[in-house]
């Protein structure tokens, strides 16, 4: 029983062992889930697939790309390196103390010659030579295989000589299959299209894309409890809280801080809740940041995209002009705006006439402006 809203949290151990099933199904070939961010993805590795990994033997080793996105090959590496360091640490005194140089030690009055530990040839340096190296001594020290968990996938596709890393991390994931599995996660629908449906990409199709489910009445309903439970008399309306969910963005971190906004209110309009968010100060602040580094021409097509206008229209074209006046906006300049703006992680849908903001409540704090205001 939850005590406070921020004990509410869902587990789904059910789809966590399919992810493992389907793994287990086909050797060597990663999966591919798809969700925008902030939906709960990296919840559910930490959460769900990693502990019904070693349920099953295996271990996990989690890596975020997104925050590495200049060396991603080394941030994997370096995840690698972590658990095989953990790997290799003797679980009691007398092991710890076995790993060191010491020939002779007294244990409760006897003597007992440890010989020194053997030493094994240094890793590669070369970062994808090195990748295969770790991925075997780590089965190995870990009498098991490997689930390597890459966070933002689409940042290797981004990443400098990116077609060669990727080359590499197939080879690895196909050579070691029988001790490596894989799963990659993706908030850009895009981005892992062209990494993993490309003709002649390196990951042409070798992983499996699955559309990660977003949260439900699962994690709606303990939250209304909650509510009830707090407010005697007051109830949290199922179908609003759905609309609301689902304006957010299914994002289940701001619709527990919605929810607790509102009870500390004592209200029960959530839709109340979500335009007091939008008007908070530190939020005005935080959409702001976004946009100051923005040149003008993105900032205007954000806006553009925010009222739902046509990119590439006539009439959007002859709007913008006036507003500025010393860069002409033009088809192909807005297409590279759009590439801008996807790779910064604002936009979906990048380069088409369906292209959105990724964020709707930014979506609908720019809806609130005139253009002249982000000019």
């Amino acid at each position: 029983m939850a005590t406070s809203y921020d004990d509410i949290e869902v587990r789904r151990p059910d789809l966590a062992r399919s992810y493992l099933a389907l793994m287990q199904a086909q050797p060597g070939r990663p999966l591919a889930m798809f969700a925008p961010r902030r939906v709960g993805k990296t919840h559910f590795l930490d959460h769900d697939l990693a502990p019904a990994a070693r349920a099953l033997g295996w271990l996990p080793v989690y890596a975020d790309l997104w925050l590495q996105r200049s060396a991603p090959l080394d941030a994997i590496n370096h995840a690698l390196e972590e658990a095989l360091d953990d790997a290799q640490v003797a679980p009691t005194r007398i092991g710890r103390i076995a790993g060191t140089p010491v020939k002779k030690i007294g244990l409760l009055g006897a003597e007992v010659e440890i010989g020194e530990p053997p030493t094994r040839r240094a890793l590669p340096a070369a970062p994808a030579l090195r990748l295969d190296a770790l991925v075997a001594r780590l089965a190995q020290a870990a009498g098991g295989p490997v689930l390597l968990m890459l966070d933002e996938i689409q940042s290797l596709a981004e990443a400098a000589q990116g077609d060669q890393v990727l080359a590499a991390l197939r080879a690895v994931l196909h050579k070691r299959r029988g001790v490596l599995h894989s799963v990659f996660t993706g908030s850009s629908q895009e981005a892992l299209a062209r990494m993993l449906s490309t003709a002649g990409a390196p990951m042409y199709q070798f992983a499996q894309i699955l559309n990660f489910p977003v949260l439900g009445d699962e994690f709606l309903q303990p939250l209304a409890r909650h509510f009830a439970k707090v407010h005697r008399g007051k109830s949290l309306d199922a179908a609003a809280m759905r609309a609301v969910f689902e304006r957010i963005g299914f994002k289940p971190a701001l619709m527990r801080d919605l929810v607790k906004a509102a009870s500390a209110e004592g209200i029960v309009d959530l839709q109340l809740a979500v335009q007091r968010f939008l008007a908070d100060d530190r939020q005005v602040a935080g959409f702001r940041a976004l946009l100051e580094p923005l040149a003008a021409l993105d900032r205007s097509l954000l806006w553009v995209l925010a009222h739902r206008k046509p990119p590439f229209g006539r009439e959007t074209l002859a709007e913008l002009r006036p507003a500025l006046p010393g860069d002409e906006p033009t088809t192909s300049k807005l297409r590279a705006a759009m590439a801008r703006l996807a790779r910064l992680g604002l936009l979906s849908h990048a380069g088409s006439a369906r292209a959105e903001l990724t964020d709707p409540l930014f979506a609908e704090y720019l809806q609130g402006l005139a253009l002249r205001q982000l000019l």
